[in-house]
This record gives C-alpha cells, sequence and structure tokens, in this order.
C-alpha cells in the first residue's frame, strides 16, 4: 500500500477540482485496507445547491456505495482540510479506522481545532487520528483560494 502522501496528494488533485468550480478547495480520498480507492470527493455545495455535499460526505457516499454497505469499518480517509461538526460526524456514523487530515480548521474544525468530538469516551466509535500531511500544501492551496477571491478585479 501506497504511503500517506501518495493518497493525501490525490485528495489535493480532488481539492483543485473545487477550486477550479470556484468551491472552497477541500478534497478528500477514501482507502481500504489494501490501498484501493473506494471513493472520492471534492466540496461542491454550490454546484449541488446541498449543504451537506462537502468532500468527506461525498466520498463517504461513493466509498459506501462501492462497499455496498456504509460502514467502512477497515478504511482510511485522505482530507486536506480538518473535518467540520457534520463530517466528523460521518466519519463516526461510518465507522472509519482512521483520519488523515492535511491542515487544521480554525474556524470549524471539530476534530482538534474548535472542537474535539473524536476524543469524547461517551461515543461508542474511536477513530485514530493522523495531521499535517502535506500541510503545506493543502494550506497553500486554501490561502491561494481565499486570496484570490478577496483580491478586487479590474
Amino acid at each position: 500500500m501506497a504511503g500517506h502522501s501518495h493518497y493525501m496528494n490525490l485528495a489535493l488533485e480532488q481539492a483543485r477540482l473545487a477550486a477550479a468550480k470556484g468551491e472552497v478547495p477541500v478534497g478528500a480520498v477514501v482507502v481500504s485496507e489494501t490501498g484501493s480507492i473506494l471513493g472520492t470527493g471534492h466540496n461542491e455545495p454550490l454546484a449541488l445547491n446541498d449543504p451537506t455535499a462537502h468532500a468527506e460526505i461525498l466520498a463517504l457516499r461513493r466509498a459506501a456505495v462501492s462497499r455496498r454497505n456504509y460502514r467502512l469499518i477497515d478504511c482510511t480517509i485522505y482530507v486536506t482540510l480538518e473535518p467540520c461538526i457534520m463530517c466528523t460526524g460521518a466519519l463516526i456514523c461510518a465507522r472509519v479506522k482512521r483520519l488523515v487530515f492535511g491542515v487544521r480548521d480554525h474556524r470549524f474544525g471539530a476534530v482538534e481545532s474548535m472542537h474535539r468530538l473524536l476524543y469524547d469516551r461517551r461515543l461508542n466509535h474511536e477513530i485514530e487520528v493522523i495531521e499535517g500531511i502535506l500541510e503545506p500544501e493543502c494550506t497553500d492551496l486554501l490561502t491561494a483560494f481565499f486570496r484570490d477571491k478577496r483580491t478586487p478585479r479590474t
């Protein structure tokens, strides 16, 4: 199986697809225990008129269809940005084994930053967390996107 950087690069490719559509550049990839790609996604709430169309949700949906099971017990999800409350809840419901993310989200992050939902022992599922994989690349993509959004066009 390839390393974390390989799969995070695939998530970054997804994030770039979102940016090209004017969506916040977040990408996600769900990987099986053998290294097979089960589902990918990038932010599409604007394109789909769907507030739940975050990268993680779309990747989890596709992986569940691929597996024919909503439980992704032995899977790892790679995400360029720390998941929000909604997406963290979906990871718990899907019973993913591991979350690997690139950069913290200090405004909406629900794993390490604003909230620490995955560390609440009242929950019935534990998810391993690895952060900081390709953090500079993930940060640069987000920074460039928002800088371009805020720069007046002439």
